[in-house]
């Protein structure tokens, strides 16, 4: 009888840990996942909003024009000089300025 009480205790503990396991995995989902895939949607959305003719903000922090826009490269031309025009790719991006108004993806 002292056993059967032993391996009743030892299976509630084994409960107890999968139950702290999947409420930590559900934490961390809300927490950290579904946040980030949200953001990355954002951000998608926005570069797949990209017209020839907006105003961007690069990562390194360049401000530039888009005149050229392909599958994952566009060609933006910076400053006044109407020379400098470097193509790069669209993940470079971080903020597109729209003749609406500005949006930024972080």
């Amino acid at each position: 009888m002292n056993s059967s009480l032993l391996l009743t205790g030892s299976s509630n503990s084994w409960v107890t840990i999968i139950i702290y396991v999947v409420v930590f995995a559900a934490f961390m989902y809300f927490i950290i996942i579904k946040p980030q895939k949200k953001q990355q949607q954002k951000a998608k959305a926005l570069l797949s909003s990209l017209e020839i003719g907006d105003s961007i903000l690069t990562s390194s922090g360049f401000y530039g024009v888009v005149i050229d826009i392909t599958d994952d490269t566009v060609i933006v031309e910076f400053g006044n000089n109407k020379n400098c025009r470097i193509p790069m790719q669209k993940a470079a991006i971080v903020q597109v300025e729209k003749t609406t108004g500005a949006t930024e993806v972080q």
